[in-house]
């Protein structure tokens, strides 16, 4: 593969409108012809230079508009890098927190490149083919404009899986440090960069967990799918009365137990079972309750499937949660929308006859962008709910 223009693609009459609109992706319908290359120009049908794109053929999406215009490769990675680190530096005071996200994809105009920041320690995840050879380049620039301790690829998201490529963890530059300490908001968290989930922590729940820490003063508190904590730590920071964590994978426990430890947390159980059993057969005797799960949906074909998951989730607690209780429900499906996801939940609460107010909607992370051009990358979603 090669870091310099290999092809042409000429598009359909009239389907340059949503490049012309920044949009990144070219669907394989819009395109009339296509010669062979991962980077190519891409024109309109009457000959207009469009910009360049990243192209996978075979896929719907066959094509990731990398430069729009006249922008080289190396312009459009080196414009939106440095974009992206200067926004950054504008969000966050480092002694409150030093963890968040650097390259957000299409909301910072690099399709298949993400980039988390861990106190000086990236983490980086690429999920296209084509921007493989471009990597020494993204170090470098990356290495540039941030100077970190290191830089570790954890390659491993399902978008690359989709792609057909392998895996890659691999340690790019700078110190050996598998695990990091962190300030969010002024409380602190082990991340694991190697062994984590995703980069090692969910750094788009940031707000939200801003958001229980305001309102768990006194109450008792359900975290499922609770992972490394990060809801379980800001719930008794906010001084709830006790907190119950529910996650599946035992091995977090130790990590969990170090985070509560660091800041000096105490009024906690964990529970290594699977969260849906236990919503299942415990009483649910809580005054609030968090459900965070994974995407139950990675492909469109598995829209209907999702739909019922989330609903069943959420119908089996709003069922069983005390009156005058708190749930704090999100989905993190690409495919299901801040629509359909409320629809879900109006369904869930109908079937278990219950009055359920909404109180509060989900709080984009400002290190999350979107592009305003490409909507389609918003995929997180959260209601907060009050059970009447």
């Amino acid at each position: 593969m090669q870091t310099q223009v290999e092809t042409r693609v000429r598009l359909k009459k009239g389907k340059e409108r949503p490049i012309l609109q920044r949009h990144h992706w070219i669907y394989s319908g819009a395109i009339a012809e296509y010669g062979q290359g991962a980077l190519a120009e891409v024109y309109s049908h009457s000959g207009e230079l469009l910009g360049i794109a990243m192209m996978n053929p075979g896929r719907s999406i066959a094509g990731h508009m990398l430069g729009f215009g006249q922008e080289t490769a190396f312009e459009a990675l080196q414009s939106r890098i440095q974009t992206a680190v200067s926004l950054r530096k504008t969000l966050f005071h480092p002694a409150q927190t030093n963890a968040y996200r650097l390259i957000n994809a299409e909301g910072d105009g690099i399709p298949g490149l993400i980039v988390d920041s861990y106190n000086g320690v990236l983490v980086l995840q690429l999920s296209h083919p084509a921007l493989e050879p471009f990597k020494p380049t993204i170090l470098d620039l990356l290495i540039q404009e941030t100077s970190p301790r290191a830089v570790y690829e954890k390659s491993t998201s399902f978008l690359r899986k989709k792609e057909g490529m392998e895996e890659i963890r691999a340690h790019l530059y700078g110190e050996a440090i598998p695990e990091v300490e962190i300030v969010e908001n002024g409380l602190t968290y082990l991340v694991q960069v190697l062994e984590g989930q995703k980069t090692g922590l969910f750094l788009d729940q940031r707000d939200m967990r801003v958001l229980i820490r305001s309102i768990s003063s006194g109450r008792r508190v359900l975290n499922c799918f609770a992972y490394t904590g990060g809801f379980s730590v800001s719930a008794l920071a906010g001084h709830a009365t006790h907190v119950d964590s529910v996650e599946i994978s035992k091995k977090c426990e130790p990590l969990l137990n170090r985070n509560l430890q660091l800041n000096g947390l105490q009024n906690h159980r964990f529970f290594a079972e699977d969260a849906i059993d236990f919503i299942v057969q415990k009483p649910l005797d809580y005054d609030l309750i968090i459900l965070d799960p994974p995407a139950f949906v990675k492909k469109k074909e598995d829209i209907d499937k999702a739909f019922r998951a989330y609903k069943d989730l959420n119908r089996m607690a709003i069922e069983k949660m005390p009156s005058n209780s708190l749930l704090l429900t999100c989905s993190c499906s690409y495919h299901v929308s801040e629509e359909l996801f409320q629809n879900i939940l109006f369904r869930a609460s109908a079937e278990a006859k219950r009055n359920v107010r909404i109180l509060h909607r989900h709080r984009q992370a400002l290190d999350h962008p979107i592009s305003i051009f490409h909507p389609e990358s918003s995929y997180l979603k959260s209601f907060l709910l009050h059970i009447c």
